[in-house]
């Protein structure tokens, strides 16, 4: 029987359609796969499904009736719940509070919201704890909360925009488990992802978006990850090489027992030490809020250390403000590009000048040269495939891979001679993943260093020369790219590992010549180990690296899409 149905469903924006003739159909007790790549019309079509927005054309039928959303309360009362990347939860409220917060007419506020939580928890393997404050919960534990927010609603479908975006591997398979519980149940998953691996692992069905309108379905045991990329970007996707190491012997960045503190004296970087050389990347690996953050705000100067020194370039930067860093050849890739990376309201060439007024071409003397900025915006456009009408329209305008792209592009183009990169590709698509990917190898090609922090663990071991991991505030750890598995590095994550860390099986097979990295030059590789039933094979485009597979069968595809403009609707959101 059918969960949902979308027919024909169109949606046009002002010089833009971002949807047309779609069709989706999900299939109850199934987790129906959505894949395509930024601005593809992903996350307008869940908020038509989801009353946030009305198509302009089209049906939507919910267990095989006809209805018409006018908000996001109507959806919910037909069964339909959406988990969304950026939980939305209150920090200083209790799960249970959490849960019935807009909701105190279904069980009130008390014990029976109490007892239904705890039955919801137990009939689906969820483990939350009404009385536990969200702010002592785990990046996995809030997902789970937001799962049963939904389901408390009496959700029978269920929309997951990127779930795994922040889980290490053991925690992907724990959520893998709760959806075939969910399935078990009868219930139905939308789920969308860039992690074509997992989504292959854990989907029954796969429908692909490309240019705003369906382009074809996949079944997951007929399909590999490279067909999947391959249908998504309308061609194939480029062959790998292997590249020579270009790590040199001089120190760029050196950083010595650094230490910083909340303002109640919680450590939150207890005595950091690394170097990065010219020509490296040293990779990062952790769950999130364990110290990342802030370590790059203490690196740009967002922050100052409480103790120890950062040296760059033989000069002691410790005490400088983030504009001299910049100046001096610090650039900056943010993790959150709306926050720090972004003004969303204003033109991309106003973008452009942001975090480097002082420099060229944004400068002239003391004047701004408005002139220079909007003709080298035009070129970061073409250079870096920014894909939009013009450089005058707003960033919020783009998808979130264009905004993605927009920021390489511009910190890129100073030339930097370090890089903070704090997950640069999160929540893009394969495309937009493989061109950061291809920029970031160039410049430490010339000699650019590198210090990248992610999410994804493929990302981490793809790219890295150099890997450690950081919990609770301290260097745990430390891994060779070539040999470490992104099981034995998860670990190493949840405090489970430290010191040296090496995969039993990859330490016996035979050293890699000298001279020689394992760092590709393209994004395609094994499957994502965040999938927990999927073996390793040469085939995903989900890590940087490895021999290319055939082309995608002829079963696969479907007519061409027509190349309508893309969507402004941010598919990272």
């Amino acid at each position: 029987m059918t969960a949902v149905e979308l027919a024909g469903i169109t949606k046009r924006f002002p010089g833009v359609v971002a949807n047309h003739d779609i069709h989706l159909t999900v299939r109850k007790g199934t987790v129906h796969a959505l894949v395509g790549e930024n601005g593809a019309g992903k996350s307008t079509l869940m908020k038509i499904l989801y009353g946030m927005q009305k198509p302009d054309e089209g049906t939507i039928a919910v267990d095989g009736e006809k209805v018409a959303f006018s908000s996001p309360a109507d959806a919910i009362v037909r069964g339909i719940g959406m988990v969304h990347q950026h939980f939305m939860l209150a920090d200083n409220l209790t799960v249970l509070e959490n849960v019935v917060l807009g909701s105190e007419k279904l069980y009130g506020i008390g014990a029976r919201a109490r007892r239904k939580i705890k039955e919801i928890s137990e009939r689906y393997g969820l483990g939350v704890r009404p009385d536990v404050l969200v702010e002592e919960l785990g990046v996995a534990a809030r997902q789970r909360v937001e799962i049963l927010k939904v389901l408390y609603r009496g959700a029978r479908t269920l929309i997951l925009d990127e779930p795994t975006a922040v889980l290490v591997p053991q925690e992907v398979d724990a959520l893998f488990d709760n959806l075939r519980e969910l399935k078990a149940e009868g219930l139905s998953v939308i789920f969308i992802s860039h992690k074509l691996g997992e989504v292959l692992s854990v989907a029954d069905e796969i429908t692909v978006i490309r240019r705003g309108t369906t382009v074809g379905t996949a079944v997951p045991a007929e399909t590999t990850p490279r067909q999947l990329a391959e249908l998504m970007v309308g061609s194939e996707l480029p062959t790998p090489e292997t590249a020579e190491s270009t790590v040199t012997d001089r120190a760029v960045l050196t950083v010595d027992t650094l230490r910083l503190a909340a303002p109640g004296g919680k450590a939150l970087l207890n005595d950091i030490s690394f170097t990065i050389h010219a020509g490296e990347i040293l990779g990062i690996a952790g769950v999130e809020g364990n110290g990342q953050t802030e370590l790059v705000d203490a690196l740009i100067g967002l922050r100052q250390a409480d103790s120890g020194s950062i040296r760059f370039l033989d000069q002691d930067i410790t005490a400088l403000p983030t504009r001299k860093r910049r100046e001096q050849g610090v650039g900056y890739i943010p993790e959150d590009r709306h926050r720090h990376g972004l003004l969303l309201e204003a033109p991309l060439w106003e973008n452009r000048i942001l975090g480097h007024v002082t420099e060229k071409p944004n400068s002239k003397g003391v004047w701004l040269d408005l002139k220079s900025a909007q003709q080298d915006t035009r070129r970061i456009v073409e250079t870096y495939d920014v894909r939009t009408p013009g450089i005058d329209v707003t960033a919020a305008s783009l998808s979130g891979g264009n905004q993605q792209k927009l920021i390489v592009g511009r910190e890129m183009s100073h030339k930097p001679r370090f890089l903070i990169a704090a997950h640069p590709t999160r929540g893009v698509d394969v495309g937009a993943q493989a061109a950061i990917w291809d920029h970031i190898r160039e410049a430490r090609r010339e000699g650019l260093a590198v210090l990248l922090i992610s999410a994804d663990l493929d990302e981490l071991i793809g790219l890295s020369d150099t890997l450690r991991v950081i919990y609770d505030g301290k260097l745990v750890a430390d891994a060779d790219p070539a040999t470490i598995t992104p099981e034995a590095l998860g670990s190493a994550m949840t405090g489970a590992a430290s010191g040296h860390l090496e995969d039993e099986e990859t330490a016996k097979a035979p050293a890699a010549p000298a001279g020689v990295s394992k760092s590709p030059e393209s994004p395609e590789s094994s499957e994502s180990p965040e999938s927990p039933e999927s073996p390793e094979s040469p085939e995903s485009p989900q890590s940087p690296g490895t021999p290319r597979p055939t082309k995608p069968t002829e079963s696969l595809k479907s007519p061409e899409a027509p190349e309508s403009p893309e969507s402004p609707e941010d598919e990272a959101r």
